[in-house]
């Protein structure tokens, strides 16, 4: 086998993955009445702590009108809260709820939880051997300018 096949057989490999990684998380949030892009915005909140709609913009590289509407979905899920800003009284702070923050804990033990299901039984040279790979793909994927930008619509 030649190194373009064998190239072309890991892409597939890595995009198969990916569809299925994909359709999973998909599939679980809509569970729980959410979106990707919901989750994703309560991910960087998470990081964040409570800040403006326009740092939030910002942060995830979407308009604030697409903010607004997913920000508006998570007040009314009870997830968020937007809150008078202390410094700017033309701005709002959205803030987790004690429910939001207890999706978002509870979502990081499903996590952990998940890898674990994915890379326990490998042993572990061949894990490290895994993520070693996977960070020079992303590495390469940065150095021809593909940077992550998620995807949030409403």
């Amino acid at each position: 086998m030649g190194d373009d096949e064998r190239y072309a057989g890991g892409l597939d490999r890595i995009l198969e993955l990916v569809v299925l990684l994909n359709d999973d998380m998909t599939k679980s949030l809509a569970a729980q009445g959410l979106s990707v892009s919901r989750m994703t915005l309560l991910w960087t909140l998470r990081s964040l702590g409570p800040s403006p709609q326009r740092a939030l913009a910002e942060a995830l590289r979407v308009t604030p009108r697409a903010i607004t509407g997913l920000v508006d979905g998570l007040v009314a899920g009870g997830l968020v809260t937007r809150e008078p800003h202390p410094a700017d009284r033309r701005a709002t702070l959205v803030t987790c709820t004690e429910r939001g923050t207890a999706l978002l804990d509870e979502t990081a033990g499903q996590q952990r939880e998940f890898g674990r299901q994915l890379f326990a039984h490998m042993p572990v040279a061949r894990f490290d051997a895994l993520v070693a790979g996977l960070d020079d793909v992303l590495a390469t994927l940065h150095g021809l300018g593909l940077v992550h930008q998620p995807g949030v619509t409403e």
